[in-house]
């Protein structure tokens, strides 16, 4: 056998799509190359940044579910081509020992970012401290309204999710040769942990026969769910209300005491959020992508609750543009919807459900896993800086 090589994920808990992206990519290259590669996930804020940076893990769900406006006042005024580029390289002057110390604690074959704020500065070190320096290939994770941080040139392959975040590199200078549409990196244990709904249910002790709507806000619990889940209480509607707290412990303990008019299951975080979505009907979510897109491969109807001003605004045009689910941005309007849906013909909720199914990209951890795959074999040249020459005979857009 041949000697393993190694994987390096630049990533951080800021949010939980990140490690979940690095977590879905490593599991379906462990799945294509069995023992042929290792891996290593770093929380590069958390491990290798200076206060107050090694804070952000922390610091991020605190400031997004408290200060959206001051967010998204961030977002906008960095989010042009130059802008992102002198923040970024402020900010690499004082991680610049941090990653030194990060690249060689972490020898590596190939480095991929699943986090914009890595990209630029990893790159200028990597090319600053090594002679041949090994791959380096993004992997973006928000869906739509990506933020020029995720594009920095000097990657050698930048893979995305959308045609509108390919659209949004090219407005950012990455070049359309060095770009791929490859769907969001969905965990395979979730693809292959859909299995039919009233197996689902069965499994979970819930009701066969009731209209079940399932309530998540990301790993975390950001948003006002609890408001929501309140207002849908109000309706009194036959239905079996399924909530996911996350990691939010505070609510799910503020849940626990309510009393409901309809069955109604409070869960903390879970584990098999393929199952529950399998064996729910509609999903009411905060707009974050991997939860959009984990409902579109399991065709649920959406209807939208919330969403991160800034690098979510697009995801909810993405789902209702295309007909997957709808907007409603209150807990009196989620309200409102559900009770449309639920007395409206079945037929209504399928084609919505109908048009997410065409949506999800099921296979798209198992193509970036093979991109990683064929980037590092692309030619018997030694581990270093890629050509374009030997880049992107394999793939192209």
């Amino acid at each position: 056998m041949s000697k393993q090589q190694s994987v390096l994920f630049l990533m951080s808990d800021t949010g939980g799509g990140h490690r979940a992206a690095a977590e879905a990519i490593r599991a379906a290259m462990e799945d294509l190359y069995p023992l042929r590669y290792r891996y290593q996930l770093v929380d590069v804020f958390k491990d290798y940044t200076p206060f107050p940076f090694n804070q952000m893990p922390d610091f991020y769900p605190v400031w997004v579910n408290n200060s959206k406006l001051s967010w998204h006042l961030g977002y906008q005024m960095s989010n042009t081509r130059n802008r992102s580029k002198l923040i970024l390289d402020s900010f690499q002057l004082s991680w610049r020992r941090g990653f030194v110390r990060l690249f060689e604690e972490n020898q590596t074959d190939i480095v991929i970012s699943v986090h914009p704020l890595f990209n630029r500065p990893a790159v200028k070190i990597l090319n600053d401290i090594q002679q041949s320096r090994p791959p380096f290939m993004t992997v973006v994770t928000d869906l739509v309204s990506t933020h020029a941080f995720w594009y920095e040139s000097r990657a050698d392959v930048c893979l995305v999710p959308t045609f509108h975040a390919y659209e949004r590199g090219l407005k950012y200078g990455m070049p359309a040769k060095k770009m791929k549409i490859t769907g969001l990196p969905i965990h395979p244990a979730f693809v292959n942990g859909l299995v039919e709904k009233q197996i689902a249910r069965q499994e979970l002790g819930w009701d066969r026969n009731k209209l079940t709507v399932m309530m998540v806000s990301g790993g975390q619990g950001i948003g006002p769910v609890y408001e929501t889940a309140r207002a849908i209480n109000a309706k009194n509607l036959n239905v079996h209300l399924v909530v996911v707290t996350g990691s939010n412990t505070a609510l799910k303990q503020q849940l626990d005491a309510q009393s409901w008019n309809q069955t109604t299951t409070i869960y903390p975080f879970r584990t098999d959020m393929a199952r529950l979505m399998a064996a729910a009907d509609i999903l009411v979510t905060k707009a974050g992508p991997a939860s959009i897109c984990e409902a579109c491969v399991a065709g649920l109807p959406m209807i939208i609750s919330d969403y991160i001003p800034g690098q979510e605004d697009g995801n909810v045009r993405h789902i209702v543009e295309n007909h997957a689910g709808i907007y409603a941005p209150s807990p009196e309007r989620v309200a409102d919807a559900l009770e449309e849906w639920v007395n409206e013909p079945s037929s209504v909720r399928n084609t919505y459900a109908k048009a997410a199914a065409a949506l999800g990209r099921p296979e798209a951890a198992w193509t970036i896993g093979t991109e990683i795959h064929n980037l590092l074999n692309a030619s018997s040249r030694p581990v270093g800086k890629v050509t374009e020459s030997t880049l992107f005979h394999y793939s192209s857009y």
